[in-house]
């Protein structure tokens, strides 16, 4: 499924700029630490998070992940924002809580761990 039909199905804010929305997703991520999703995600998954600082963006980078949807409202601060735009790394948000999101990603096919 493309990154496009996910940010409609869930109706999420797209944060960063010039980003490949067609981009496709292979599966889904869900934890608050780093080192557990450097150690356990995988290429190509969308990563959920209520984490916001800019080192969410080098462990996207660094497992290319197809984009990471921040939860409860969260929003990144400007520093996280721009270094999403330098390294082409798609942030969205929603206010939706974590649980709901993986749901939400089931009912569309997409599998979370």
């Amino acid at each position: 499924m493309k990154i496009s039909e996910i940010v409609k199905g869930l109706s999420l804010e797209v944060k960063s700029a010039n980003v490949n929305l067609e981009k496709e997703v292979t599966g889904g991520y869900v934890s608050d630490l780093l080192s557990d999703v450097i150690a356990n995600c995988k290429e190509g998954n969308i990563w959920i998070t209520l984490q916001t600082h800019q080192n969410i963006i080098a462990v996207a980078a660094l497992r290319e992940l197809s984009g990471i949807i921040l939860v409860n409202g969260k929003l990144p601060n400007a520093d996280t924002l721009k270094k999403a735009n330098e390294e082409g790394i798609l942030l969205m948000a929603s206010s939706l809580p974590a649980f709901e999101i993986v749901g939400r990603l089931y009912n569309l096919g997409i599998r979370c761990r």
